[in-house]
């Protein structure tokens, strides 16, 4: 199992001057296609879906995918919401498997874009996965034309980004220093002096959005200045499309599989070309030895209920689930029954935390107290709670 804690990833990333990829996913041949390229090159990888691209598949549905591929592969690998949008994005994407969040509020005014920040940072922290925060804006919109999003763009200015970076407590800074996200016509200029001020300035890895389109010698220059992640997807967008097409010209009776086929190769070949060139190639077996291996926690309870008010534990067991599962960090939530009367106890609750930190903040959690007082201490009792760690 190689999935990692992603803090721990970008972190040598950053302390040995390259850049690891992280790769927008939207269906399973992307998936297979990153996973591939990061295999065949020896790189550590972060598995990235986009907020902005939930309205084009079930996130929900993949993620487990994007989950079980990262458990079975040999190199290191991170599962990161990209421009999320809310706290409760952040929430739903944690308790389904991502270990990384980027919050997305650079669109507000700096006030509130700490605040928002902010909250994701304290309630992510308290689950053990780091966040990105975004100051100044990058136009454009991830797989279209840039010119599609008209907006001005903001640079990063240092000043702020340290007052940001302070207040809200973020592991990550993604910076607005010329580049756009989506296509665009010509070379972005990037202001170089402002990105080494930057980094100067904050001390950890930086983040760069809109990677598509950038030159060979942009990308050496961007991980000398301390960019330590780079997010990665209308380029894949383009080319799955671009080998679709071809399939289609070249051989017009051919069968889903086979385009399915083409689009992977195509795909992989460019994370690879991406992986080599920002410098993460070759480094899987240090970086596995430098990370905390990202493994959930087994919050058990076995009790007894009073023979008078069992006929109560369906609802405590419909309440239990509804309000446990709401819970940051909360993974699963399973409940049930002895198979056999005679067992020491009757009842078990088997909750699934995403980390150790979950430990103690979930027991800190409004939605805990409120079962707990409810539905859990006046019916159980002869109660045996222990934590596993996988």
């Amino acid at each position: 199992m190689a999935l990692v804690n992603m803090r721990d990833l970008v972190y040598h990333a950053y302390d040995n001057n390259y850049a690891v990829g992280a790769f927008d996913l939207v269906s399973l041949e992307f998936l297979e296609a990153v996973i591939d390229a990061a295999e065949r090159c020896r790189a550590s990888i972060i598995l990235s879906i986009a907020e902005p691209q939930f309205a084009h598949y079930d996130y929900a549905l993949l993620l487990p995918a994007i989950e079980a591929a990262a458990k079975r592969a040999s190199i290191p690998v991170a599962i990161q919401l990209d421009h999320g949008r809310s706290l409760q994005s952040a929430v739903n994407a944690i308790n389904l498997g991502c270990n990384g969040v980027t919050l997305d509020a650079s669109s507000q005014q700096l006030p509130d874009n700490i605040r928002a920040t902010g909250a994701v940072v304290d309630m992510a922290h308290g689950c053990g996965v780091p966040v990105a925060g975004e100051l100044g804006y990058v136009a454009g919109h991830e797989g279209e034309g840039a010119e599609m999003h008209p907006g001005e763009t903001s640079l990063t200015i240092p000043s702020e980004a340290r007052a940001y970076v302070e207040r809200t407590g973020v592991d990550f800074l993604a910076v607005s220093i010329g580049t756009v996200q989506g296509r665009m016509k010509g070379r972005a200029k990037l202001d170089y002096p402002r990105l080494k001020q930057l980094n100067s300035a904050l001390n950890i890895p930086l983040v760069i959005h809109g990677g598509s389109g950038l030159n060979e010698d942009q990308f050496r220059k961007l991980t000398s200045y301390g960019i330590a992640k780079i997010n990665y997807y209308t380029a894949l967008s383009d080319i799955a499309a671009k080998a679709m097409r071809q399939h289609t010209r070249s051989n017009p009776g051919g069968s889903c599989i086979d385009i399915q086929k083409d689009v992977k190769n195509a795909i992989s070949a460019e994370v690879e070309r991406c992986l080599r060139l920002w410098g993460c190639a070759g480094r899987a077996a240090e970086v596995i030895a430098q990370c905390e291996p990202w493994s959930p926690v087994e919050h058990l309870i076995v009790h007894n209920v009073n023979k008078r008010q069992e006929q109560q534990f369906n609802e405590m067991l419909a309440e239990g689930k509804r309000l446990l599962s709401g819970i940051p960090g909360v993974r699963e939530v399973f409940a049930g029954q002895a198979v056999k009367q005679s067992d020491r106890y009757g009842f078990c609750w088997l909750v699934r935390f995403t980390h150790r930190n979950v430990i103690d903040t979930y027991r800190d959690h409004p939605n805990f107290a409120a079962f707990s007082k409810k539905y859990f201490q006046p019916y159980a009792s002869d109660i045996l709670s222990i934590d596993y760690r996988g």
